[in-house]
């Protein structure tokens, strides 16, 4: 069991478990916050996104934001 832990691809796995998380965390937060349905143009921008760091970033970002064009600022960055 321990080996399957540290094998690459488990670690792949557990990253794209992380890296998808925070991608539906913050796609949430922008539907509560500002209305974005599921069709907006983000939406397919944040599902492009592949950087753990830069996931918590935006995740950060749209609970701070005071607008939707404000997190589309951060976005662009």
């Amino acid at each position: 069991m321990d080996l399957l832990r540290e094998s690459s691809f488990a670690q792949y796995l557990t990253r794209q478990g992380v890296e998808q998380g925070l991608r539906e965390s913050i796609l949430a937060v922008l539907e509560t916050r500002f209305g974005v349905p599921a069709s907006h143009p983000y939406t397919a921008r944040i599902e492009n996104v592949y950087d753990a760091q830069r996931l918590k970033e935006l995740l950060r970002g749209a609970v701070q934001a005071g607008s939707l064009d404000a997190f589309g600022q951060l976005l662009d960055e």
